[in-house]
């Protein structure tokens, strides 16, 4: 969730950054959608603290310059449990499975480190800002690949989770993290900020632990390997007015459909997200798997947010988006073989749409309505459309 930076002094000079938020959703799902059949509400909350801290430059290495990253998480609930639908979720915020703990609990969610080598420090290339990162320790890969502007924080944006992150990565468990999104791993990559010119570019490559790796069970034996190269044009004022990014994975962690055989999965994706003036944020992924086998196979979003200066709201915002979930001719052809494994015969595909208002109280409090309507849930071209109606709070310190 996005929250406001609150910068602190470091012993070297430096300010590390402090960041915190906090977040609350109430969502209630008609019959039709839930899995007992029956009117389902649900309120969960989450919390987030993050610290930035800046640890020098290490002469051994080059005068890399050392950062230190820390995430913890906290909170309590789960939300509303669907029919069966290729969308994992319809409330990305809560971070607890099952039906709920009585007590609060909390994790360390990230936990890493960050080498920086200015390429001017050594003796070329000695435009500002262009550097290779090298990234180590726990991680949220999705701050560091398939990243989008418009469609990316669950906390201020869609809520839905094929709007959040490219649907075949997390929806379609290609990532095959730990239970909360998280995994150990590391990252490098070279970044142009573009200072000589009116745009960035950089290339990034990552190894994560997959499976029972990503919470320490095993060695990264088959781990999940992505890759991704980023354009990101500037405005006059050198700030990025888009991001155009296109990545590649494949994960020897993943399994077949019936959950049980370890089968490799690979595949590539795209995220754009585009300024259009001073009011209009778009965004579009496209998702699809070439190896291995899922409930489904491809997967195509697309929204954007709107600035509400045109109705005198200016830091308020209204969003849309709409979402096309492919079902995979090997998911069809074993639900016609056995309807029991969903109760259905597969035959369609899964049809999202999901729209919010964000009223903006004050500097630190955020109100947002959301509507999300669900066509053919899970490929079930009998099922009913269905709506998921919520609430959420955001507060940023």
């Amino acid at each position: 969730m996005k929250a406001l930076a609150r910068p602190l002094e470091a012993e070297s000079g430096e300010e590390l950054t402090v960041e915190g938020g906090l977040g609350a959703v109430a969502q209630q799902v008609g019959g039709r959608g839930s899995d007992t059949g029956r009117d389902q509400g649900r309120l969960n909350y989450r919390g987030d603290v993050e610290v930035t801290l800046p640890l020098g430059t290490v002469p051994a290495l080059g005068e890399a310059r050392f950062t230190g990253f820390g995430h913890l998480r906290f909170g309590q609930g789960s939300g509303v449990s669907l029919r069966p639908t290729h969308t994992a979720t319809v409330n990305s915020v809560p971070f607890e499975a099952g039906s709920g703990s009585d007590e609060t609990y909390a994790i360390v969610a990230q936990a890493w480190g960050q080498l920086s080598w200015q390429l001017g420090g050594l003796g070329f290339n000695d435009l500002p800002g262009n550097r290779v990162e090298l990234t180590l320790g726990k991680i949220d890969i999705f701050s560091f690949f398939d990243q989008n502007e418009v469609a990316g924080d669950e906390g201020a944006q869609f809520l839905n989770n094929v709007f959040v992150h490219n649907p075949l990565l997390d929806s379609g468990g290609d990532i095959a993290a730990d239970a909360y999104g998280f995994a150990p791993g590391a990252r490098v990559a070279y970044i142009d900020e573009g200072e000589d010119r009116g745009w960035g570019w950089g290339a990034s490559l990552g190894v994560f632990g997959a499976g029972t790796a990503a919470n320490f069970g095993t060695g990264p034996r088959r781990p999940l390997v992505i890759g991704q190269l980023e354009f990101s044009p500037k405005q006059i004022n050198g700030e990025p007015r888009g991001n155009y990014r296109v990545y590649a994975w494949t994960n020897g962690e993943t399994t077949d459909l019936a959950g049980e055989a370890r089968q490799r999965h690979s595949g590539y994706g795209l995220s754009v997200d585009q300024k259009i003036g001073r009011e209009w944020n778009v965004f579009g992924r496209w998702g699809q798997r070439t190896s291995g086998d899922g409930a489904f196979d491809r997967a195509l979003t697309a929204g954007f947010e709107h600035g509400g200066r045109a109705w005198g709201r200016g830091t308020d915002a209204a969003g849309l988006a709409v979402g096309w979930v492919r079902t995979s001719g090997e998911w069809a052809a074993a639900t016609r073989l056995d309807t029991s494994l969903v109760g259905f015969a597969a035959r369609g595909n899964e049809q999202i749409v999901e729209a919010y208002y964000r009223w903006k109280l004050n500097e630190h409090l955020e109100l947002t309505p959301d509507l999300q309507w669900i066509r053919r849930a899970g490929g079930d071209a009998d099922a009913p459309d269905f709506l998921a109606v919520g609430l959420r709070a955001a507060v940023g310190f």
